[in-house]
């Protein structure tokens, strides 16, 4: 990776500490993301035992994956505490002190290195976190590991064409990097059969905002914590001039008085299969002799 691409992971931690009392109020496109995730695990016949919410953030997926599954248990897990404790059952603020009890399952790690057990989990969850790991290969080995054998991972994550209009303004601007850089879903599909998982399905569609301002743009991002935190990103405050420009730039997109901002979504599911060698397509497993 592009050294100038690589996530400064305690400024992430710290931007979403900050973000977590705005969250809820600004992450419309977060809660609606997960609705569709929610639809489709309609059409997947399966009873998890043990649920990991990877990217839990305030709890809205924990909330809606406690109601589909009310006998499972469940795992929120977040880089964030401010995120957690939002996330927390409603309590006095001097039980919010004590330690968490054992069937409150909320953990706080990066979830490029969870702290849980080999073959342990059902079924992970994680809508819009990947885009915040610096290595998808090492994220998705450390799933595959801590899932059971025939175990199910369903994401949601941002594709290049996020913010693309962002982009493109600021890069008018300065050669600075304003906005992260997201992989490409074929990517990610191969990164999953990399490390073993079987059958993944991988699909797309763009999401647009409509803003009245380019700030409005940049206090929702904010509101979420979504701030630009790569190594290649500015050091001091951009200057009134370029500042501007970039300003200028975007308006160039405005259209019936509003401007877009472009999220593409990405969205995958994959097992971990209970024997490998079900990962090897047909024509594969006939070259090797073994049978179908």
């Amino acid at each position: 990776m592009n050294s100038r691409q690589v996530l400064d992971k305690k400024l992430l931690r710290a931007s979403f500490e900050r973000a977590a009392d705005s969250y809820d109020q600004a992450a419309v496109l977060q809660r609606e993301i997960s609705n569709r995730m929610l639809t489709r695990l309609e059409y997947i016949k399966y009873q998890p035992d043990v649920i990991l919410d990877a990217g839990s953030g305030t709890g809205y997926g924990s909330q809606q994956l406690a109601k589909r599954y009310p006998k499972s248990r469940l795992i929120a897990m977040d880089i964030a505490w401010a995120m957690l404790s939002h996330a927390r059952p409603n309590t006095a603020w001097w039980q919010r002190l004590l330690p968490l009890q054992q069937h409150a399952n909320y953990v706080c790690a990066d979830i490029e290195q969870f702290p849980i057990q080999n073959n342990s989990v059902g079924m992970i969850w994680s809508n819009l976190a990947l885009q915040w790991c610096n290595d998808l290969q090492q994220t998705f080995a450390e799933m595959h590991r801590i899932l059971r054998a025939d175990g199910l991972l369903m994401f949601s994550t941002f594709g290049p064409d996020t913010l693309k209009e962002l982009r493109q303004s600021f890069a008018k601007a300065d050669s600075y990097d304003h906005v992260n850089r997201f992989v490409d879903m074929h990517d990610i599909g191969d990164l999953l059969l990399n490390n073993r998982f079987s059958t993944p399905v991988m699909d797309m569609e763009y999401i647009t905002l409509t803003y009245d301002d380019v700030i409005s743009v940049m206090r929702d991002l904010k509101a979420i914590g979504a701030h630009n935190v790569v190594q290649g990103r500015r050091q001091g405050l951009m200057g009134k001039k370029h500042w501007q420009q970039a300003i200028d730039a975007y308006e160039t997109l405005r259209r019936a008085g509003k401007l877009p901002a472009t999220f593409e979504v990405v969205y995958g599911h994959a097992w971990k299969p209970r024997d490998p060698r079900s990962i090897l397509t047909p024509e594969t497993r006939r070259q090797l002799g073994l049978p179908p």
